[in-house]
């Protein structure tokens, strides 16, 4: 199978959600081409989110959300769309996406004067693959970042449509075989009745951690691949916030002021992430 037609199934761009250019801000790949991010600030926070998002999402969907969350959360948050998605330019690929979170990774380090025990990736469906890439490289350098979070997960792309026993030569985001040199806290969180990426993805990648760098994952109990936020949020920010208080250590620099958890204030946020445009 071409890569032009696994490129074609795999990634579903969604027809470009308006974003105030002012919301903006642009960053630029080792390949030249430029992607567009946004960048959250949390008035006192150390720790910052680096939110990879899942498919048929782009930024304007999410803008509102990613202030809710860094709100809730009392974190930074820098989110970005990949190649082709968004306004940001070229075509996606899977090498692709790990150039757009590099970009987005160097951002943080070398703009925001971040340092890598501070930074804690997030990857969403689709988005598990750049993140776990991301960690796993991180950790091959030396300065691994501080923790990873993978919701609705895939152990690799055929996987979604196949249960192949081993990693097919070409099958994209394989990262059921990078998580085992993954050396940070590692957070998975799955439905129970995802329809679009089964269970036993987030299931077996959470088997495949290292057991000193496993946290408590997150079965959601009846929940579907695209409700977890809009039906479990409650539980989900509970949960969120607990991994980063018991695992991130420049969480302990924060030091929060009449801080209260409110669902209401993060809105939902609209799109699909795997699934095609008529899934449910």
């Amino acid at each position: 199978m071409g890569n032009s037609l696994i490129n074609g199934i795999l990634f579903q761009p969604p027809e470009l959600t308006y974003l105030h250019p002012s919301r903006r801000i642009w960053l630029k790949t080792k390949s030249g081409e430029r992607i567009s991010a946004i960048y959250v600030d949390h008035p006192g926070a150390t720790v910052t989110i680096l939110f990879s998002h899942g498919n048929a999402e782009d930024l304007g969907m999410l803008y509102g959300w990613a202030h809710g969350m860094s709100q809730m959360l009392r974190v930074n948050m820098l989110l970005y769309d990949y190649r082709g998605y968004g306004n940001s330019e070229g075509v996606p690929s899977e090498e692709s996406c790990y150039e757009d979170i590099e970009a987005a990774y160097s951002f943080l380090i070398k703009d925001m004067r971040k340092r890598p025990n501070q930074i804690v990736l997030y990857g969403r469906s689709l988005g598990s693959g750049p993140s776990c890439y991301l960690a796993c490289r991180s950790a091959a350098d030396g300065r691994s970042v501080a923790g990873l979070i993978l919701q609705s997960p895939l152990l690799s792309a055929y996987r979604v449509a196949i249960s192949f026993g081993t990693t097919m030569p070409g099958d994209p985001f394989p990262n059921v075989d990078l998580v085992p040199y993954i050396k940070c806290p590692v957070m998975v969180i799955h439905g129970t009745l995802d329809e679009i990426v089964p269970f036993w993805h987030g299931e077996q990648l959470y088997a495949a951690v290292k057991d000193e760098y496993k946290s408590e994952p997150f079965w959601v109990e009846g929940a579907k691949h695209n409700n977890i936020e809009s039906k479990f949020l409650g539980e989900l920010l509970e949960r969120l916030n607990h991994f980063l208080d018991l695992n991130i250590e420049a969480r302990h620099e924060i030091k929060p002021t009449n801080w209260r958890a409110d669902d209401s204030a993060i809105p939902h946020r609209r799109g699909k992430m795997l699934a095609s445009s008529n899934s449910n």
